[in-house]
């Protein structure tokens, strides 16, 4: 399929997306106000179904990418800073590679097939069985590692320890696991776990995004290694090289923010009213497993006449 009928594809399918799924687009619209309180309400929602544009097209090479060769595939993208990621490699040390929710961050890992040392993905496992095999499919078909986030540090670690490359999404954490550092301008939560891994295996960190350009050609962007901080105090030191990391994503969000997931919620801890109704279904929905989960334990102990 040619880019040109692929881009028109996808901003259908993600026009589409913008009026059935509510929920969504609510959600987008309400943090983009929360970020851009400046701009009007007509440019807020311009960006949003650009946003919703953004998404569509890249389902669509993603869905692609199941049934290319890597010659097509690599033909989609180019590089920019591929000279930083040559001579991290050349350094024969461990290089973590963060990166966010931006462009197409699926298509993008199959750059590292162009280089001989082994490269693992660092993913959350969805709650449909079928979901996760195709993506781990998707992700590994040219060689790469898939390495489940939940329970996964050892493994990450073994991995930069041993030299190899480790891909981690710093721009979603758990309410329980997250760090505080400040996106946006605002108060917000990010993952610890990248900042960790560089300070205990000592790897070098590289910022790297893969980002659609007018033309709807992919550029990955190999940013400058980000200086690791080490002052003794483990708890400042965590916070104040996550906020680095954050820094370099909020510097590549501010650039393409049509490009962003605009979907996740790196605000709600400090922020809860900004999600009150995401809050209120989330509860729902635990209530639920809980009846449904006590339910057979009612039943068994009614004995049958």
């Amino acid at each position: 399929m040619k880019r040109k009928l692929t881009i028109n594809i996808g901003k259908l399918f993600g026009i589409l997306l913008y009026v059935l799924a509510v929920n969504q687009r609510r959600l987008v619209l309400r943090n983009l106000r929360f970020c851009y309180a400046e701009w009007s309400d007509d440019q807020i929602k311009k960006l949003a179904r650009r946003v919703f544009k953004n998404f569509g097209i890249t389902f669509v090479e993603v869905c692609q990418s199941a049934f290319m060769s890597w010659d097509s595939l690599a033909s989609r993208y180019r590089v920019i800073g591929e000279e930083t990621l040559i001579t991290a490699l050349k350094a024969n040390k461990g290089i973590l590679i963060v990166t966010g929710h931006l462009g197409n961050w699926e298509v993008a890992q199959h750059y590292m097939h162009n280089f001989e040392k082994p490269f693992s993905v660092v993913a959350t496992r969805m709650k449909q069985a079928w979901a996760n095999r195709l993506l781990d499919h998707l992700r590994s078909r040219f060689g790469n590692t898939v390495i489940d986030k939940k329970g996964g540090l050892p493994n990450i670690m073994q991995a930069l320890r041993r030299g190899e490359t480790v891909a981690l999404l710093i721009d979603q954490s758990r309410r329980k696991q997250g760090i505080e550092v400040t996106f946006f301008g605002h108060e917000a939560t990010a993952t610890p776990a990248a900042a960790l891994l560089a300070m205990r295996c000592k790897s070098t960190v590289l910022p790297m995004f893969c980002v659609r350009d007018p033309d709807g050609q992919l550029t990955i962007h190999v940013k400058p290694p980000l200086e690791t901080i080490r002052t003794g105090d483990l708890r400042s030191d965590l916070q104040t090289n996550t906020q680095i990391m954050m820094n370099a994503v909020e510097e590549m969000v501010r650039e393409y923010p049509d490009q962003w997931f605009w979907t996740l919620k790196p605000w709600k801890v400090a922020y809860p009213h900004l999600y009150w109704d995401w809050e209120e279904r989330r509860r729902k929905r635990k209530a639920r497993k809980k009846r449904q989960a006590a339910s057979p334990k009612t039943n068994s102990a009614v004995t049958p006449r």
